[in-house]
């Protein structure tokens, strides 16, 4: 029935009446879109943090990465490498050696992680956009050389371009248990590094990163390696090559894609996400209650037009259906204002990054990133919002206050 919907119109627009009550009532419509607007940038910018963080680790970490259950290393010999190298849509098979070390430049000594990978790594990684100094290789003339993290390279104060001064890796000697002289429980290599990388703290602190057969030399290691890290190709589907490896190389090795890889992280992050939407959505029914208000005043204001529908034969119903009608106006409007304005507001800051973030920082602005679902998620919890709102003064409307009225 469009009478409702018609009487509510008029009492929200009508220009004839310019008083307290149309004034309270755009009031209302500001504090929702207000709101609406802010879950809107504040989901957005979590958004823009989750795949700024994502890309940072694209940068460095396969897309897919075997490790075994048990232990810290396997035998490459008996591990099914032709079978998984045969999958369609893989781009590249990398060994990979991981063990921390004791680092030492200059007399100043740091605890890293050496990380031996083949050529192939440095092809299937973004490093080459992250270097900060010096080229991005791992040997020059057959003779092995370092890429190390940008926080490393400061807590040494490594130069690129040091070529009396190497990088010296002391690496504790395997099965041995007890010697007098200090010297004999190391197996201890020296290196040139050839650049310094800086993506993300949590890696810039800890790897270095150096040819497999100098991490196999180091560690004294035959065909023991730590993982297999692999790169798919971009038309290829993530999920059916991670299942298919899994059936390879069966329960004893742990598969993980990029997500898996930094499950916690991740997990964090969504939790952060929506702990902030649930605030919001607090602060969102707080200022409901402008729309509550000013639906009770709106009630009062039309008394008079209330006894006359009563008294013309309208029933209970229709009455409250226009005030429903009105209260769900104001709340539309203020959702798809808020909608559009926030979205607006994401757009400009992703286009043209309005809002700048310092010099240290590996993004110039602020990351948004608008997602379709958040806006669906927000449109469908404030209109909730609204429609329980809605009904605590339109609840009170009987034939009883009427005949009082």
């Amino acid at each position: 029935m469009r009478l409702p919907l018609f009487i509510a119109r008029r009492y929200l627009f009508s220009r004839k009446s310019q008083n307290a009550v149309n004034i309270i009532s755009g009031f209302s419509v500001v504090a929702v879109s207000i709101g609406t607007l802010a879950l809107v940038v504040v989901l957005s910018a979590f958004n823009g943090l989750e795949n700024l963080v994502i890309s940072l680790f694209d940068a460095f970490d396969p897309d897919i990465k075997i490790t075994a259950v048990e232990g810290k290393t396997f035998n490459a010999s008996s591990f099914p490498k032709e079978a998984i190298q045969k999958l369609d849509g893989l781009a590249y098979y990398v060994d990979v050696i991981e063990e921390n070390a004791l680092l030492e430049y200059r007399k100043q000594q740091y605890i890293g992680t050496i990380k031996g990978v083949e050529d192939a790594f440095l092809k299937m990684t973004g490093l080459d956009t992250m270097m900060t100094a010096g080229i991005l290789q791992l040997e020059e003339h057959g003779v092995p050389q370092a890429i190390v993290g940008q926080g490393i390279a400061n807590s040494l104060g490594i130069s690129v371009n040091d070529q009396f001064n190497p990088l010296t890796v002391y690496m504790p000697k395997r099965g041995l248990k007890k010697t007098l002289n200090p010297n004999d429980a190391f197996i201890t290599r020296k290196i040139h590094t050839s650049g310094v990388f800086s993506i993300q703290k949590d890696f810039d602190i800890k790897f270095v990163l150096v040819p497999l057969s100098f991490a196999r030399d180091l560690l004294q290691y035959d065909q023991q390696i730590s993982a297999v890290e692999i790169a798919i190709k971009e038309e290829a589907n993530m999920h059916d090559i991670q299942e298919e490896i899994r059936q390879i190389v069966g329960s004893e090795f742990n598969v993980a894609n990029r997500y898996e890889q930094h499950d916690f992280l991740y997990k964090i992050m969504k939790t952060e996400k929506w702990a902030v939407f649930l605030i919001l959505t607090f602060i969102l029914i707080i200022a409901t209650f402008n729309s509550i208000a000013s639906l009770t005043m709106i009630i009062m204001d039309k008394k008079k037009d209330i006894g006359i529908l009563w008294g013309m034969g309208a029933e209970i119903s229709l009455i409250k259906r226009i005030f429903f009608n009105e209260s769900m106006m104001i709340t539309f409007l203020g959702n798809i204002s808020g909608l559009f304005i926030g979205s607006v507001i994401c757009y400009l800051q992703q286009k043209y990054g309005l809002i700048k973030l310092g010099e240290n920082f590996v993004t110039d602005s602020i990351p948004v990133s608008l997602q379709a679902q958040d806006l669906v998620y927000i449109f469908l919890t404030v209109t909730v919002i609204g429609l329980l709102a809605s009904w605590l003064p339109i609840g009170r409307i009987s034939t009883k206050s009427i005949s009082i009225s």
